[in-house]
């Protein structure tokens, strides 16, 4: 059985948003209970952009790809996302300004950021949408980027060892095409260094995406086998084929190859996390209900490793994902889902038996009903 995860000392609840000119609200104000709330209404009335501001509050961009200027409301020259949290006794407000064509503005407990990575670890979340298939149906860039952000949401620094792996490959792929196959004694000298450097993030981010995947597996294995009722074997396997001879000399060995493609061949960056069920590619022989179950249960085991690292169960976001699953399915996701702080959209409303939400909103047309909060936000002006 996978571990349950109870209330902690310092868990971190979403108590209210309010959302200015977002996608199509034009003033949406909610509050959350701790447990599960419920957001139902048809498809495009605007359940999914209430999850899109928390996600975004929490790591300043959108889980579904947006750009800014999309997520403000059409003819509308900003968006304003306000967030409370509760932290015991305590409470902490998170606000962000998106400019349509300009330079967004985030402060926390009304001091601005710095930068954007210090906002990081304020409010974690953990997302589940129908997309996440892709997880196990697509590419090897799919699962790389899965395990960068788990090991950004874990430990924030690590934003930082993601960020020069992609600055460093950015500068010896220009340098590679600079080059155009025949390089000058400058150019290999130059490469020499960005190979240096390439080497040394390289390594310390694959250790610790390794490290990563050993820890995720216990906690995959015990929610699929709950999720999925089966006792199939499941592995997360990490492959890197330079690993045994060094990042260096992978590099010096691809050289050739890589001046005359123009770009790095070899590195974390063509990594893969291998996802099988019963020893065979869960991606190629995975049915869809085995597929989406693996998900699941990556997603899960994500939230157990957040909630184990920080003190701190992260707030979870269901984006319409029961429609996905068959009813034993359902009721089988909602009981792993019970101690942690839900918020669920539907466009049915259609629960499991024995779900009891403490909340409940309808939305229509940007317009949210239901379960209003009964206290109000500081409507003063934030952003002057």
């Amino acid at each position: 059985m996978p571990p349950r995860i109870g209330a902690l000392e310092s868990e971190v609840l979403l108590s209210r948003l309010w959302m200015e000119d977002f996608r199509n609200h034009a003033a949406t104000e909610l509050s959350f209970p701790r447990g599960l709330t419920v957001i139902t209404g048809a498809n495009g009335e605007g359940k999914t952009n209430i999850l899109e501001a928390i996600g975004y509050l929490a790591g300043l961009r959108s889980f579904r790809g947006a750009a800014v200027d999309v997520m403000v409301r059409e003819g509308q020259p900003s968006a304003v996302l306000r967030a409370e949290l509760g932290i015991g006794e305590r409470t902490r407000l998170i606000e962000a300004q998106l400019l349509a064509g300009g330079r967004n503005r985030v402060q926390v407990d009304r001091q601005p950021l710095r930068r954007a990575r210090d906002l990081l670890g304020v409010l974690r979340v953990v997302v589940f949408s129908p997309d996440d298939l892709v997880l196990v149906k697509g590419g090897p860039g799919e699962r790389r980027r899965f395990l960068d952000d788990v090991l950004v949401t874990l430990r924030p620094r690590n934003v930082a060892l993601r960020a020069d792996l992609e600055r460093i490959l950015r500068q010896r792929n220009t340098l590679l095409r600079q080059a155009a196959g025949r390089p000058d004694s400058m150019t290999l000298g130059t490469l020499d260094v960005w190979d240096e450097k390439l080497a040394e993030v390289g390594t310390a981010l694959v250790a610790a995406r390794r490290e990563l995947t050993e820890r995720l597996l216990p906690h995959v294995r015990a929610h699929y086998e709950v999720l999925a009722r089966a006792d199939t074997p499941v592995e997360l396997t990490y492959e890197s084929h330079w690993e045994a001879q060094g990042l260096r000399a992978a590099l010096a060995e691809a050289r050739q190859e890589d001046l005359r493609r123009r770009i790095t061949t070899v590195g974390p960056h063509r990594d893969e996390l291998v996802v099988t069920l019963g020893g065979l590619p869960a991606r190629s022989h995975g049915s869809q209900g085995e597929q989406r179950c693996l998900v699941l249960a990556l997603r899960l085991a994500t939230r157990d490793l957040i909630a184990a690292e920080v003190g701190s169960t992260p707030v979870v976001l269901l984006d319409d994902v029961l429609s996905e699953l068959d009813g034993s399915r359902a009721r089988r996701l909602m009981g792993c889902l019970t101690s942690a702080q839900t918020i669920l959209t539907s466009a049915t409303g259609t629960l499991p038996p024995g779900t009891e939400p403490a909340a409940f909103y309808e939305v229509e047309a940007g317009v949210v009903t239901g379960a209003r909060p009964t206290e109000r936000a500081d409507e003063g002006e934030v952003f002057s």
